[in-house]
């Protein structure tokens, strides 16, 4: 099976909208959205239509923004920048909108019997997983063979192929690796919408399930554009200033 992977949008419609205008030929039996589909951008009910109009089979799962945003949690854990931006968010929903963000499911999520997705960490919906010790805990207790999660926007793979656990910051404009038959993958696709390793392109990934080859690309998309309506709707400078460095 061919897979697109898409994560972190966090309300930029522009970054979106460059992505899914570059994959609309192509065929994929499924897609996986691993959650923040809201929170910091400017455009939360394009995304959210965006994505719950996604042709095909669709697995998601929900994010810590999310569930933010749609009232599922209350922010106490966020910083000052992070729930105004939630709060902002919240008032501009539609009704609809908000209901859909507010059922997304909790991961982690089973795809089939050798994939899963989630947000944070298969262990825990909102851990961040970045180094070598988070997916060792992570391998130790989850035996699913690939699992893809977001949450960290930095695009990356740890690998536990029996020789100790590989770590790899995934960069470039596009790449694939192919994945062992016998290993275990944790693999993240990188954030559309903010991402935060120095890149400030939009990133996603592919995955074909049969060949086991991944394959991650980066889109350049009009950020001045996602800029100017965030600053527009009045929310926080630095979040317009992030995009355009990609941290």
């Amino acid at each position: 099976m061919r897979f697109l992977i898409l994560s972190d949008m966090h309300g930029n419609w522009e970054a979106l909208d460059v992505v899914l205008r570059h994959v609309r030929r192509k065929r994929f039996d499924a897609t996986l959205v691993l959650g923040d589909l809201v929170g910091y951008g400017a455009s939360p009910n394009q995304i959210v239509d965006a994505i719950a109009g996604l042709s095909g089979t669709v697995f998601t799962v929900r994010g810590n923004h999310d569930k933010v945003v749609s009232g599922v949690d209350s922010g106490a854990n966020f910083n000052h920048t992070a729930l105004a931006a939630a709060r902002w968010t919240t008032d501009r929903l539609t009704p609809r909108n908000r209901a859909l963000v507010r059922d997304l499911p909790k991961g982690p999520r089973r795809v089939n019997d050798d994939l899963a997705i989630c947000h944070g960490s298969p262990l825990d919906e909102d851990a961040y997983l970045f180094s070598d010790r988070d997916a060792y805990e992570v391998f130790s207790r989850h035996d699913v063979p690939v699992t893809f999660f977001g949450h960290t926007h930095v695009t990356s793979i740890f690998s536990f192929e029996g020789r100790g656990i590989g770590v790899r910051a995934l960069r470039g404009t596009s790449g694939a690796i192919r994945l062992a038959p016998t290993g275990r993958y944790l693999i993240n696709p990188g954030s559309i919408g903010q991402p935060r390793d120095g890149d400030p392109r939009a990133s996603f990934m592919t995955f074909d399930s049969e060949s086991r080859i991944v394959k991650w690309q980066r889109l350049p998309y009009p950020v001045a554009k996602a800029q100017g309506r965030i600053l527009k709707a009045g929310l926080p400078k630095m979040l317009a200033d992030r995009l355009g460095v990609g941290v």
